[in-house]
This record gives C-alpha cells, structure tokens and sequence, in this order.
C-alpha cells in the first residue's frame, strides 16, 4: 500500500492573497530581465475544496507552487525513497503534463497524458538527478469543458525508517486566541489528529488558554491528546523544554514538533514533516519555513544559517528575506530550485526526532533568543543536520513592525549569543563575535539608545557569571530588564493627545523617496566613528534639559548613522503606537561606552576559560533533571 508523503492541497479559506502558494498563473515573459505576468488562470473562485480545484475551459493552470510541487532534491538527499507517484484523480476533458526543474531552475518537461470523464492517472517519477537541487509538478490544461482535479499526492513505495508517532508543543504567553484557533484546526484535520499522540500546551501567561471561548469545545475534539500544562512564565526556551522532557516519557512518540502561539498553521505541514521524518536515513530536524500572517505570500528565509566570523544568524543570502511569491514564484525564481542546507530552524515550526533530544537534552535555559539556533548546532556537533524543508510553513506574526533589539530583549540578544558563541565558535576567541557586539554597542550610543546598551552591559555581566547562573535566573532576568527601563527616559512611547509630548522645532524630516547611498562603510566607517565618539564624549547636553527636539524622524528614516548628528530628536516608534523621544545623555554615554567596553575586553580576555565551563555545564544546565528543578520553581 503506497504511504502518502505530500497530498495536494488548497486553501480552505479562500485567502486570495495565498493562492499564489498553492497555484501559479501560466503564461509569463521577461521584460527588462523581470518576469512579468501576461495571464493569471488561477482563481480563488476555483478552488472547490481542500482537495479540489476547477480549470475552467481552454485555460491552463501551473502547480508548480510552493505547497503543491515536490521538492525532490530534498527527498534524494535525506531520505530512503529513491521515486514517488504522483496520482491525480480528475474529471472532465484536458492534459496533464509533469515537469522538473534542475538546481538552476530550467523547466523539463517530464510526461504527459490526456484524460477524460472520470480518469486516476499515475506518474512513476524517479528520484536519481536531483543532488544538487530540483523539484517535480505539474500543470492542468483543460480542452472544450472544464477539468476538475478532485485530488491528488505524491506517494511512495518505500518503507519508513520510523512508524511512530508525532507530539506538538505549543509554547505560549498571552495569546490564548491564537491557540484556540490551532487546537481547533488539528482537530479539523483527521489524518493530522490520526498522527498526533499528544499536544502538549504549555501556558505560562496571565490569560489562561483554558479559559478562552472555544477552548472547552476544541479540548472535547482533542479528548485526552490535549494535555494543558500551565507553569510560571520561564520564557519560550522553558515552554519548549517542558515540552520536549514530556516527549521522553511518550513511548509511542518518536517526533515533536515544536509551534509557536501567534501563528496560523497549515496542518498538512506538520503530516509532510512526520513523513520527511519517518522516511530519513538518519534522524534529522525538519524545520518549517516561516510566512508573515499579516501579508501572506511573504517568506520570511529560506535557510537559515550562523556565520562563523561575526557569530550571527541570518539568511544564507539575502535574497531569501521577505521572498513574495506574487512578484516571482517557484518557477521564477532560480535560486529556489537549488538545495539549499541549513545550521537551525526557527521554533515557530521545528520538528525535533525523539532520540536526538535523548542523545543532546534539552533547550538552554536562554529564555529566549538563540535558543533555537544554539539547539541547531549542538545537533550538528552530534552529527544531526537541521532540514529546512520547503513545502512545510506557517503563517506567523511577522517583525517588521518590532525593533526588539531596543527593548527588554536586548538583554537576550547580547547574552545569548555570547554564551552560544561560547558553546559553538571554532574561532579563536570568538573569531569577531566581540568586536561586532561592541560595534553594535557603540552605534546604539550614538542614536541615545541607552537603555538597549545598559541590557547589552548586564547581558555581559550574566556572561561573566557562569552557565550555573542560567536555570537559577531564568525567572528572574526578564522582569528585572524591563524594570531597567524606568531609568531610561528614551523608553516612553508619546501618543497622540498625551500631555506633555515633545514637539520639535525643526519639524518633521521630509520621507526618503529612494535607498539611501551615504551609508558609511569600510575607511568611511571608521572615520565616522572616530568622528562621532568624541563629540558625543564632549557634548554638554543631558536629558533633563528643557530643550525642545531638534527634528522628528520617521521610524524607517531614522538612519543611524544620521541620527547621532543631533542631540535630540523625535522618532516614530516601531509599532507605529507613537513617538520616542531620544535625548543625548553625557554621564549615560560615558558611562555605558567605559562599561561596554571594559566588560568586552574581560570577556575577550577570559574567552577560552568561559568557553571551558559552559561547553562541560551544557550537559548538566540541559539536563532533564536540572530542567525539572526550574520547572518546580527550583
């Protein structure tokens, strides 16, 4: 009995702005080097089911889309299944035909069969050319009537390496909604909940999941493969550990699948990622690509990777970041038809085989930030690769309209990634870890971002404290970051209306029409540096002075290499909420700069012993056991 690795589907919701994710158009050209659309045949109004969809006569439609073609490559490379079946059952007059792609992305046509009335037509597609990249699909052509596909899949022959079964872990901190509304999409899904052994919902907010409208009726669906756990708020890395130590103690789980709360889930992706799962050679993570729920066709990143030198995340090219499918999709788009590997995967969405968390435990006790990537390389030091598998996504809140690298989370972000860098870095001292950090530090000075340089010195310091500090303060860092914030003027967000709200005197800066070209780079960056720091050392000017702001900045126009030019300005904030307004602060500066750097240099100093006892603590802080002390309050 062939296994179903990949049922075709379509959006039950009838999004508009989604369907360029499961169906593309079918005539394109190229003017001036950029695709360009000539005819668009695929429409929401056809789409007749989740299964199903209609061509309407003498028109063509292409599913060579991001849900609905085959990424072969990936297949090849990390599975046992050495060909798959493409079966489609249609009705009415028309053509099949299936294609391939190579890793450039040239268009091969395969096969193709005509069919009429009620016809099941099979396509035997070997996987033996696809090393280095490629995908299979096919289009719908339809003759004098309509053509109804009334399903389809991409099946397989094969036996699994694995047969068991799956568990999620939601992590979440206030957003009951959102995990309402994806209890109730697993329950909708019947071959998902069939899969599921447990969904293990870790509530650590105020506003209880539990007590949300629809909870009661979503958890009677579920019966006893629910189970809500609620703990005290340790962050996503504490949600996502409690999960993964109730995973251990499952006998019929071989794989979970890690999900975040403020997210829309596409439930055939978590079925395509078992499948991935089952079927590989070795055990591996399956990551999901992540798409912005508030403007859906957008991708986040493709494959995400940490650079060695700078020791940062981000995309393995830039191209990836914020892909939209309506301007180019997959056939468009040459760099996706190439197998791209990854070093981690997002926990929006990440599927995490049983036995590699026996073998490597648990999350670190990072709260959040970097505790995803970290848990990547740490499974790719153990010989487990981290799959980011297309075809396999959410729709999550995306951050574009956050600058979390200003608030509370600063903290994390410096903190964590010195202590993963100290854990993963093959460079010596860090390779140029903390020379970018420092740099980081220095620009937030001169844009009067002190508070963000104050969490980034504390996240130091918790460096400097040792990894036995990590699980005793997990509970405790966070709330004492966003306290900080109360000694740091910059913070306050002015709305319209608010007594008191700055005006400045210049007015408002004129928008930027086009990309900036004066951004200093490579002699000019350090002459600007050079430059910039002594006068803000110099200047005389604090916060409490009366001055009015000398000019108001849009959010994305507050450049930073302009903004130090003043010494008081007024900048919308990420959010859109309101106003910042940021002052130049002599003994703040000062301060910050001898701090920030002492603490860099004493780092840089100690790395290889500080490197020393966190990589022989990491078995220990993720350690099931001293994970359950932090669940119990230590």
């Amino acid at each position: 009995m062939p296994t179903t690795l990949q049922n075709v589907v379509f959006p039950i919701a009838k999004d508009p702005d989604v369907l360029p994710l499961y169906a593309d158009a079918e005539t394109w050209t190229s003017v001036r080097g950029r695709p360009v659309r000539l005819s668009e045949n695929a429409h929401i109004d056809n789409v007749l089911s989740r299964s199903s969809v209609r061509v309407r006569s003498g028109q063509r439609v292409s599913y060579a889309s991001y849900f609905n073609a085959f990424p072969a490559s990936y297949w090849q490379r990390w599975t046992v299944v050495d060909r798959v079946a493409l079966t489609l059952r249609t009705q009415g007059p028309g053509t099949i035909i299936v294609y391939r792609s190579n890793a450039s992305g040239v268009q091969q046509r395969v096969d193709s069969r005509a069919v009429r009335g009620s016809d099941e037509s099979v396509f035997d597609l070997p996987l033996r050319s696809f090393s280095d990249g490629g995908w299979y699909w096919f289009d719908l052509i339809a003759s004098t009537d309509e053509l109804i596909l009334e399903s389809g899949a991409w099946t397989t022959d094969a036996e699994p390496v694995s047969t068991g079964r799956l568990s999620l872990g939601m992590t979440t901190y206030n957003k009951p909604d959102y995990c309402v509304a994806t209890l109730a999409g697993i329950a909708d899904d019947p071959a998902l909940l069939e899969a599921i052994d447990r969904v293990f919902l870790v509530d650590q907010g105020t506003r209880k999941v539990r007590e949300e409208a629809g909870f009661d009726a979503a958890a009677e669906r579920l019966g006893e493969k629910l189970r809500v756990i609620e703990q005290g708020n340790i962050g996503g890395s504490g949600g996502f550990a409690r999960s993964m130590a109730e995973t251990l103690e499952r006998e019929d789980t071989d794989f979970l699948l890690l999900l975040d709360d403020d997210v829309e889930f596409e439930t055939e992706s978590a079925l395509r990622a078992l499948q991935f799962g089952r079927f590989s050679r070795t055990p591996v993570i399956v990551g999901g690509h992540m798409f912005d729920l508030l403007d859906k066709p957008v991708l986040h990143a493709w494959a995400e990777v940490v650079r060695p030198g700078p020791f940062m995340w981000g995309p393995s090219f830039d191209e990836q970041h914020r892909h939209d499918f309506r301007r180019r999709n997959l056939r468009q788009t040459p760099w996706m038809h190439a197998r791209l590997d990854a070093d981690y995967n997002g926990w929006w969405m990440c599927m995490i085989p049983k036995r590699i968390i026996a073998e490597i435990g648990l999350a670190l006790p990072a709260f959040i930030k970097w505790d995803d990537a970290e848990y990547g390389l740490r499974a790719k030091e153990a010989g487990y690769r981290t799959v980011s598998l297309p075809g396999v996504a959410l729709w999550h809140v995306s951050w574009i309209d956050k600058d979390d690298s200003q608030d509370w989370q600063a903290f994390f972000h410096t903190r964590n990634r010195i202590v993963a860098g100290l854990l993963h870095s093959d460079r010596p001292g860090g390779g140029g870890l903390l020379q970018n950090s420092g740099r980081q530090d220095i620009k937030k000075l001169l844009n009067m971002q002190y508070y963000a340089v104050q969490l980034a010195v504390d996240g130091m310091r918790a460096v400097l404290r040792g990894p036995g500090r990590l699980h005793d303060d997990i509970a405790k860092d966070m709330p004492q970051a966003r306290a900080r914030a109360a000694d740091f003027p910059e913070t306050r967000v002015y709305r319209s209306g608010d007594e008191n709200a700055p005006v400045s005197r210049g007015g408002r800066a004129l928008p930027l029409l086009e990309k900036p070209r004066d951004y200093p780079t490579g002699l000019r960056l350090a002459l600007f540096t050079l430059r910039m720091v002594p006068q803000h050392w110099l200047r005389q000017s604090n916060e409490n002075d009366e001055h009015a702001p000398e000019l108001e900045y849009p959010k994305q126009d507050a450049l930073w290499w302009r903004i130090p030019h003043h010494s008081s300005v007024i900048v919308g904030s990420a959010d859109g909420a309101g106003k910042m307004w940021y002052r130049h602060d002599r003994a703040k500066f000062r301060r910050l700069l001898r701090e920030s750097r002492a603490l860099t240099r004493k780092i840089e100093k100690d790395w290889d012993r500080l490197a020393r006892e966190y990589r022989e603590a990491l078995p220990r802080i993720a350690s099931v056991e001293e994970w359950k002390k932090t669940f119990e309050g230590r």
